[in-house]
């Protein structure tokens, strides 16, 4: 608003709803004052480390590591564990279900009650040091199941503890209305990750095996998601108390500007946190239809992403492409991801987040019958572009979802639960491709099953409302 209208407003009340970083302040006016915190670390300091860029960046790198490195890289190397094991591809891909069914609906929901506690910043840090590890410990199995099954439950409780679910907290509790915007920018590391990660394990295998391949990826894991995370500055109880004293001082120099007929313009930032949003009870949210809607159609969606891309490599191999041209074609579909992220998130800004939920849903459904058709010229190439772009909208639409339809501060809890039946979901439909392959020796029955899921979840979506609790406030 303009000088005039805060002139009429009264300089003692502050504005519902109205965050004012402490860096704002510095860039707004022309003598600014630096104090220090109780620890020592100047205030801009300690502002940069919470500020909507350094949130961003953080959760960015994350995925990077946590989702686009480990989850989407380890799919690389299921051909070299059948071929040197012996393993089916029932087996090969029954670590990540059983990790994830035993993990998921215990610690699930836990997680979620303690990011929503305590700040996700702890349990981020616990979950990249376990990915890290749980990646070295599977490229030194040497063929035991056992082994392989203890170092996937460590995977499982990384991915829970660091993965996509810390970080959608992370950004929805920084933004409100560039929400859909910030949460594209930030999974956009899982598209970067993922698209690196099979031409560095390609690389790395050429040049050490692939075992010790496995190994350096965990190193790396832990060496890109945990140094932004440890400084993460989260808000203290005193964050209310600082913000009013913030907005108070704001508006003093603005009025004083104002005395000396300077022309100044307020700029307000509304944010949904926790002076300004009630919260949702557990038990509202488990009588709502819509958290079954939208907790069905998102296992839908998940399980089917999850049984293609948990078996693409192994289906290129099966067509005679080389580890090098396997690996692009991996590669080509995370970058188009990048894509799909991004527009997606442009679009959930745009217009109600059910029908780009929907959209996205059709994408992928869509994409999948061309692994079925006879062969033509760049036909996988297609199939990569189309269901790159779908995937990379699929787990950025469900927190913006949960958001509009249960608010911000139960979007832990919320994401916890669904989170939970997604992993399921995700865990178990590869293996069942996998099952349905080595009956039928083919994957044609499994695509055609995966198609009709898809379009099942797009079905299910198109019944939640179109528009979410903080659309109708």
């Amino acid at each position: 608003m303009h000088i005039n209208e805060a002139e009429n407003n009264n300089t003692d009340k502050i504005p519902e709803g109205c965050l004012i970083d402490k860096e704002e302040v510095i860039e707004n006016f022309d003598n600014p004052k630096v104090k220090s915190d109780s620890s020592g670390r100047s205030s801009a300091d300690t502002s940069f480390r919470s500020s909507g860029a350094y949130i961003v960046a953080t959760a960015f790198l994350s995925l990077f590591a946590m989702v686009g490195i480990a989850f989407y890289g380890l799919p690389f190397f299921f051909d070299f564990m059948t071929h040197d094991f012996g393993w089916s591809r029932t087996t090969v891909t029954s670590g990540n279900a059983l990790a994830k069914l035993l993990v998921a609906p215990l610690f699930g929901f836990i997680a979620g009650w303690m990011i929503d506690r305590y700040g996700p910043r702890r349990l981020m840090l616990t979950g990249s040091l376990l990915m890290g590890v749980a990646l070295m410990g599977l490229g030194h199995t040497g063929g035991s199941l056992s082994l392989f099954y203890l170092f996937y439950i460590f995977n499982a409780l990384g991915y829970v503890c660091a993965g996509p679910l810390p970080c959608q907290v992370l950004i929805s509790r920084r933004f409100d209305k560039n929400r859909g915007k910030a949460m594209g920018i930030a999974y956009l590391g899982i598209g970067a990750g993922g698209s690196l990660a099979p031409l560095l394990a390609t690389k790395l295998e050429t040049l050490f095996g692939w075992n010790m391949s496995l190994t350096c990826l965990g190193i790396l894991i832990i060496i890109i998601s945990t140094p932004m995370v440890f400084f993460i500055k989260e808000a203290g109880k005193n964050q209310t108390a600082i913000n009013k004293h913030l907005i108070r001082d704001w508006i003093k120099r603005v009025r004083e500007r104002h005395d000396r007929n300077e022309t100044t313009w307020i700029r307000e930032r509304p944010v949904r946190n926790e002076t300004t949003e009630s919260s949702i009870s557990i038990r509202s949210i488990l009588t709502n239809r819509n958290f079954y809607l939208l907790g069905l159609g998102s296992m839908c969606a998940i399980g089917v992403v999850g049984g293609v891309g948990q078996h693409l490599k192994l289906y290129l191999r099966d067509i005679e492409f080389s580890q090098e041209k396997a690996a692009y074609i991996m590669s080509l579909v995370l970058m188009m991801s990048l894509v799909g992220r991004v527009g997606m998130g442009w679009l959930a800004d745009m217009f109600s987040r059910k029908y780009v939920m929907i959209l996205i849903y059709i994408m992928v459904a869509l994409a999948i019958p061309l692994l079925l058709l006879p062969d033509f010229h760049g036909r996988i190439y297609l199939f990569a572009i189309v269901y790159g772009m779908g995937l990379g909208g699929d787990y950025m639409i469900i927190p913006l979802m949960a958001g509009d339809l249960f608010g911000v501060k139960a979007l832990g809890r919320t994401m916890g639960i669904i989170l939970v039946a997604d992993g399921v979901a995700e865990a178990v439909f590869p293996m069942l491709v996998g099952a349905m392959y080595d009956a039928a020796g083919n994957y044609m029955l499994a695509f055609i099953v995966l198609i009709g899921v898809a379009l099942t979840g797009s079905v299910i979506i198109s019944f939640l409302p179109k528009k979410g609790i903080r659309d109708k406030g």
